[in-house]
């Protein structure tokens, strides 16, 4: 991968810790790790938005009492957002329907056990930070940052969690720390992913970022076709096809620089398409 090219193109006032985003029809929505608000910009008009997912949303929310949403996937019409199951408070599926904005949540709890057993971890290894629904079939990416921990992908076939399979996948390494999952998504045949190397050995305390790589799997394989490091210092959380040409593909992402502060700096991503 060459020739790639990285550049702050905004900052939305507005939002702290932004951990997901998704763009369609110049709207780009995001959500943040410590709200439980899904924030909704209009590029153009330079607006934001905010949509309480739950009665009396908050921004900021405490550690211990965060949702922790660190996935947002699209499927037809339906934005589909996911808590990282990291905690017993982070089990929370959210569903926004675009045409009616009826919303719906559900408890994942009795699914984020299943892929615990599938997977073999305990309940402090469980860390979900990227979705992609295609085909009729869900995949959750795993990252392996805790302690005895593993990268991989839980592949959960038309809704039947008896049928959940779980794929180890080894990333590479920054600074002698393997990178872990933050986000993915699939574009044509391909899955474009980030990959973070944070000293910690933990789903909930935070460690010093090493930096983020950006990777190309083949779909159906998972196999990793392409490496780039991204940033040395940066940890970039969120990641969505933002234009795409017959030469060339956009991409938006989003930082989680781990403070308080309302404001989400979006980059833009260039690559050469990859043949």
């Amino acid at each position: 991968m060459e020739n790639f090219k990285l550049t702050n193109l905004f900052t939305i006032k507005g939002i702290a810790a932004p951990s997901g985003l998704l763009y369609s029809q110049n709207v780009l929505f995001v959500i943040s790790d410590s709200s439980n608000f899904l924030y909704q910009y209009d590029i153009a008009k330079k607006l934001l938005l905010k949509f309480p997912l739950v009665k009396d949303a908050k921004e900021n929310i405490e550690k211990a009492e965060k949702p922790d949403l660190e996935s947002i996937t699209q499927y037809g019409n339906q934005l589909i957002m996911l808590g990282s199951g990291s905690t017993a408070k982070r089990n929370t599926m959210f569903s926004l329907d675009l045409g009616s904005d009826s919303l719906q949540s559900q408890d994942l709890s009795t699914l984020y056990k299943k892929l615990k057993d599938v997977g073999s971890f305990s309940d402090d290894q469980l860390n979900i930070e990227g979705a992609i629904y295609a085909h009729q079939t869900m995949l959750l990416f795993q990252r392996g940052n805790s302690k005895k921990s593993q990268n991989g992908i839980f592949i959960i076939p038309n809704h039947q969690e008896d049928g959940i399979r779980f794929v180890p996948i080894s990333l590479p390494t920054l600074d002698d720390i393997e990178t872990t999952f933050t986000d993915a998504i699939l574009v044509n045949d391909k899955i474009y992913f980030l990959a973070c190397a944070e000293n910690t050995t933990s789903t909930y305390e935070d460690g010093e970022v090493l930096g983020t790589i950006l990777g190309i799997m083949h779909a159906p394989t998972f196999e990793i076709i392409d490496v780039q490091l991204l940033s040395e210092h940066q940890k970039f959380e969120g990641i969505t096809l933002y234009k795409e040409s017959e030469i060339e593909l956009e991409f938006l992402l989003c930082e989680d620089n781990d403070t308080e502060v309302l404001e989400a700096t979006i980059y833009k991503l260039t690559l050469p398409k990859n043949k």
